[in-house]
């Protein structure tokens, strides 16, 4: 325990180390590395990379479609995983040809969550914190949780935190004095808050970026580290809440195959001719946490 406390309160940098998650936090770092959709209660599936961008530590290991395992980003890859902002121009640059990533400037998200913010001004708390949200396309989720800023990669001081997260755990730490009930309501605001992201590096700084965000609130509030176990229930609703999906399709990405369907038989080179179709791919399921049941995203969705 006071090697995971010693571990948290080192935290001031905008790259999270997955060494260090996997050292004082190893469940927790299992836990953000879940794909909720493709896993069963028999079987745990992963996160995929969903980019080649690792390929050459490993063709098959970390192929787009492979999965994203705790041993292929910890020990000597620990420093794989990092914010756009710390990557190399010539990274930033060809992600941004072949998947449109992009950064938002905090000045941006904060003028477009402050238009969307002021129409719930007069909520009351428990409304407030239950109104859902969602980011799409989220990246590094700077609007969920601005803990540093995308384009420099620094630590934006705390009261200057913007994402919609950030709104409503700040309110619930102005109004809220009783420690369960605090813990109940921030509970009830990660579980109204989703967003979606294709690469499986930006999934992973996601899902961090809110776990320390809760983190930062909660020491903010009560002086005090949460209890382990208090990150394991937050990971876990993080782990639903963030996933991983083509936006456009409502698929996990690169999971659609290419099959070859008999169209008939030619008769006159006597051959039988085939087609290439594509399948649908598998179609992303989030929590509904009022049934406590996945459901289908796109459900309803013509």
């Amino acid at each position: 325990m006071d090697k995971y406390k010693r571990k948290i309160e080192d935290i001031s940098a905008a790259n999270i180390q997955e060494n260090m998650l996997r050292e004082s936090m190893p469940e927790i770092l299992d836990t953000l590395l879940i794909d909720r959709t493709t896993s069963t209660p028999k079987a745990v599936h992963n996160i995929i990379w969903a980019n080649g961008n690792y390929v050459r530590y490993g063709r098959k290991e970390y192929a787009a479609t492979s999965q994203m395992k705790p041993r292929l980003v910890t020990g000597s890859h620990g420093q794989l995983i990092m914010p756009r902002a710390l990557k190399s121009r010539e990274l930033q640059k060809e992600r941004t040809r072949s998947k449109a990533e992009v950064f938002t400037p905090t000045w941006i998200v904060k003028k477009q969550n402050d238009e969307i913010d002021k129409a719930y001004q007069n909520d009351d708390l428990e409304t407030y914190v239950n109104r859902l949200w969602l980011e799409i396309t989220c990246g590094e989720a700077p609007y969920m949780a601005t803990r540093y800023d995308m384009e420099t990669g620094e630590i934006i001081p705390f009261t200057e935190r913007v994402g919609f997260i950030d709104r409503k755990l700040k309110r619930i730490n102005a109004e809220v004095e009783d420690k369960a009930e605090w813990q109940r309501l921030v509970e009830k605001a990660f579980k109204s808050s989703y967003g979606f992201e294709w690469s499986g590096d930006s999934l992973l700084l996601a899902r961090e970026n809110l776990l320390y965000t809760y983190r930062d609130y909660y020491y903010d509030k009560w002086f005090e580290e949460p209890l382990y176990g208090l990150f394991e229930d937050i990971a876990e609703i993080i782990s639903y809440n963030i996933f991983q999906m083509d936006g456009m399709k409502c698929i996990i990405p690169l999971s659609e195959r290419k099959e070859k369907i008999s169209i008939g038989f030619d008769l006159f080179t006597g051959k039988e001719e085939f087609e290439t179709r594509g399948s649908k791919g598998k179609r992303v399921k989030v929590m509904n946490w009022k049934t406590n049941k996945m459901e289908f995203f796109d459900k309803g969705v013509k």
